[in-house]
């Protein structure tokens, strides 16, 4: 059993600023000289970008469907190990998803902190906190923090509505709010803002002036694993993996990385972008990002584009998600209507839309077991190339989507969550 004070920072919907007031409280207690660690909820890449550098430690996800409780326990016990605090990015509102922010809460006694955003509002902030704060008895709720408040006398109108037995946290004005610009699939990676760590220690100082968040919040007990986690066997040892790492294909989970060396594999990091040639590998990660946002560059990198078709034609292991998948099509066009040449690896074009086209958890059959993970994208995929499978969505109205194998290559717009299932990663990998 370890100790470790925790605190879940969550609201009642998406947009109400939890990324941001749980990146500067990070960094208030980083820069107090507390070791912080940060998980964030759900299938997200973006955000723990902002939060590890908030933190200056990894972030990692904590999901019961796409890892498993015992997974997520494991996580927890091991930062509780060597933190002074353990912060906790909840994904859309508390209750939402099956399972959602607060069935993590629960499952682990973690105290959670409401975000609301109080734009045009006035007494009903108390009623939605009333709410959040008794809709489920299993929660314990550490407070209120009011976000985009317009002024002190806001502030104290917004005070006063609330219970007397939910602590008040404060309240951040709106003029403080701007910590990191949006794109279409959220906010921008973190290395893409060029002041990000002054806006970060602005909005610590704001914090530790303005709030009551400066202190540690309660410990939480966290046990190991009823059932101790057995030690990976090195299906993949020696294998050599190159993992495409730049601002076009960035969306990767560190527990991902973590899985792949546990079994034994020798990762080496490139990128499609900027490298003209590929490292000498057994196998290829592509995983997903931003390639519409670099369509010239990827383009007009033949020697990197070559040496890529050339790794698939010796039949060696490729896997790719989502943004992957785009880069091995013939063309890619993004929302403006600029085309760009591809791969041309797997027959089709790809278009970006003004609208989401798919979303949601999926899990895809493999030979040797069920692999899990989510779909996040914009684009629309022609192509004439049938898939091998489809994947099964955990809602009915969700949309299935196809996975593409053609010898070693494995190709679809799923986001795995490897250590849903590391025998089915080993396998994908192996050369």
């Amino acid at each position: 059993m370890k100790h470790c004070p925790a605190l879940l920072v969550s609201a009642p919907a998406s947009g109400q600023g939890k990324t941001t007031i749980t990146a500067a409280l990070a960094r208030l207690h980083r820069n107090q000289g507390r070791r912080v660690h940060v998980f964030k909820i759900g299938p997200d890449f973006l955000d723990p970008m902002i939060l590890e550098q908030a933190s200056g430690n990894p972030v990692y996800q904590l999901d019961l469907w796409m890892g498993g409780k015992a997974h997520c326990q494991q996580l927890l016990y091991q930062a509780a190990s060597r933190a002074d605090l353990i912060l906790i990015e909840g994904v859309m509102g508390l209750f939402d998803g099956e399972p959602s922010s607060a069935d993590i809460a629960a499952a682990f006694g973690i105290p959670v902190l409401a975000v609301i955003d109080a734009t045009a509002m006035a007494q009903t902030f108390g009623a939605v906190a009333h709410g959040l704060a008794t809709y489920r008895p299993d929660l314990h709720f550490a407070g209120i923090l009011a976000n985009r408040v317009a002024s002190k006398s806001h502030a104290e109108m917004l005070q006063e509505s609330l219970s007397p037995d939910l602590p008040w946290f404060g309240a951040i004005f709106s003029e403080q709010n701007s910590l990191i610009p949006s794109r279409h699939l959220g906010l921008v990676q973190a290395d893409e803002v060029d002041d990000i760590d002054r806006r970060l220690d602005k909005f610590a100082r704001q914090f530790s002036e303005e709030t009551a968040l400066n202190t540690l919040p309660q410990a939480v007990a966290f046990s190991a694993p009823g059932v101790a986690l057995n030690a990976l066997p090195h299906t993949l040892k020696n294998v050599r993996i190159a993992v495409a790492s730049d601002n076009a294909f960035s969306f990767i989970y560190r527990a991902n990385l973590n899985l792949l060396q546990a079994m034994g594999a020798k990762l080496m990091a490139f990128s499609p972008l900027n490298d003209r040639v590929l490292p000498d590998a057994d196998s290829l990660y592509l995983p997903g990002g931003y390639p519409e946002l670099h369509l010239e560059k990827l383009a007009t990198n033949q020697t990197m584009r070559e040496a890529i078709r050339d790794h698939h034609a010796a039949g060696k292991a490729i896997v790719a998600e989502c943004g992957g998948m785009l880069y091995l099509l013939t063309t890619l066009t993004d929302s403006s209507g600029q085309q760009g040449n591809m791969m041309d690896i797997l027959p089709g074009k790809a278009t970006m839309q003004n609208r989401l086209v798919n979303l949601g958890l999926h899990s895809g059959t493999f030979p040797n077991g069920e692999l899990r993970g989510h779909t996040f994208h914009y684009s629309k995929l022609e192509t004439s190339l049938e898939s091998s499978s489809l994947t099964q969505p955990t809602r009915k109205s969700l949309k299935p989507e196809p996975i593409f194998q053609d010898g070693k290559l494995t190709a679809s717009y799923i986001h795995w969550y490897f250590p849903s299932n590391p025998a089915v990663v080993a396998a994908l990998f192996q050369p």
